[in-house]
């Protein structure tokens, strides 16, 4: 083997070395990390859509940046209602919803929102947080895969608001009402 050869062979190796540590590496080398949160909330919607962006940017600014969080508004990414499939199965990694959303997939997930006549937002906040409550989430989502955390509440939804008095069943017979979860449900009964 040719020494001088082998020499100026490595120090070119190393001088090529040195120039690829000053280029720019992939997010991941880096430590950071781009995560896809999809919302059945439209683009800007005041309230949840606007509460589901604070989310993703506090999540950033918390991470120092290692976790850079793109929100994906309803029908964007994923239709409205897909949003749940869509993290489980790992197309997105977050989703900022309702739980009542997914009664579908399990009754229980409505204990974990609004639930008319249930849990003012404070109660339901102290129940998930130190009543056990968490753990009962955590339980019921693992089986889809699925990580539960409080990032917002609307608080306790009423029996509804309507522009002429409800006294009796025959009252409801025309009347257009938007009501998920159980409490539509019972209304639908």
């Amino acid at each position: 083997m040719n020494r001088r050869k082998f020499l100026t062979g490595a120090a070119t190796g190393v001088a090529a070395g040195a120039a690829a540590a000053t280029l720019s590496a992939p997010a991941i080398a880096q430590g950071k990390r781009d995560l896809k949160m999809v919302t059945t909330w439209p683009k800007n919607f005041p309230g949840l859509g606007t509460g589901a962006q604070r989310v993703a940017d506090r999540i950033t600014a918390a991470s120092g940046g290692k976790l850079n969080v793109k929100l994906y508004a309803a029908g964007e990414l994923v239709p409205p209602f897909e949003s749940f499939d869509a993290v489980s199965n790992g197309t997105a990694d977050m989703y900022h919803a309702a739980e009542y959303y997914w009664q579908g997939k399990h009754k229980a997930f409505n204990f974990f929102t609004a639930v008319p006549f249930g849990f003012t937002a404070n109660e339901l906040d102290a129940w998930v947080h130190y009543g056990g409550g968490q753990e009962l989430w955590d339980k019921l989502s693992a089986q889809y895969n699925l990580k539960s955390f409080m990032a917002g509440n609307t608080g306790v939804q009423m029996g509804g608001w309507f522009n002429k008095e409800i006294n009796t069943l025959e009252d409801f017979k025309g009347l257009k009402i938007r009501m998920p979860g159980l409490g539509g449900e019972v209304l639908r009964r």
